[in-house]
């Protein structure tokens, strides 16, 4: 699948918005540790990757849903984050969301990072990434594993959370937004909580 841009202009997929606030000082101290160990692009791209995957947990995977079966819910259960320095600082967040924070991490150290997207029975996020010299973009899933999710950073071919099958109606979306998509972003910021926000996650784009 060719992936097509959304903006030609590659430097707006290294600016920062009210989602995607790179500036903010949680997000550069983050990346400033992040890069510390790491000695060029490709090794700070996958420290950022690994980060976000393995130590925000996704929402989905907190137990949390556990109120639903009427068992007193866990401190924190409501919290729907999407800015990214909200992420990083509350540690929480679905796919969406995750994205959102490696998006952030990428571009405060000069990477272009995009956001895009495949169709399930939601919309589920992904990040793509152009490493310096690169003359493709390359998708990556910081998602978080779990049994039967496994998830990796790779170049050299694709390791997603979920691979689609077209046979379900389920597809793969070409383009990379340089900012979120609005109806993912909306469905975000008017979340009231977590169930609220299950019930309200697009269904397409």
């Amino acid at each position: 699948m060719e992936l097509i841009q959304n903006t030609p202009d590659i430097s707006a997929y290294l600016a920062a918005c009210d989602v995607i606030d790179h500036g903010h000082p949680l997000v550069r101290s983050t990346a400033a540790t992040l890069a510390a160990d790491a000695p060029d692009a490709y090794t700070y791209a996958e420290a950022a990757f690994t980060f976000v995957r393995d130590t925000i947990p996704h929402s989905a995977d907190t137990g949390d849903e556990r109120s639903e079966m009427g068992v007193p819910p866990a401190e924190g259960w409501g919290r729907v984050t999407w800015r990214a320095s909200d992420v990083l600082a509350q540690r929480t967040g679905i796919c969406h969301a995750k994205a959102h924070a490696l998006v952030a991490l990428l571009r405060a150290r000069g990477i272009p990072a995009a956001l895009c997207y495949q169709k399930f029975d939601v919309v589920h996020g992904l990040v793509a990434l152009r490493l310096p010299g690169a003359h493709r973009w390359a998708r990556q899933d910081p998602r978080g594993n779990k049994p039967g999710i496994d998830a990796q950073f790779r170049l050299d071919r694709e390791q997603l959370a979920f691979p689609v099958r077209p046979e379900c109606n389920e597809l793969d979306y070409p383009v990379l937004f340089a900012e979120p998509h609005p109806a993912v972003l909306q469905c975000l910021r008017e979340a009231v909580d977590r169930p609220h926000l299950w019930q309200t996650l697009p269904t397409e784009l």
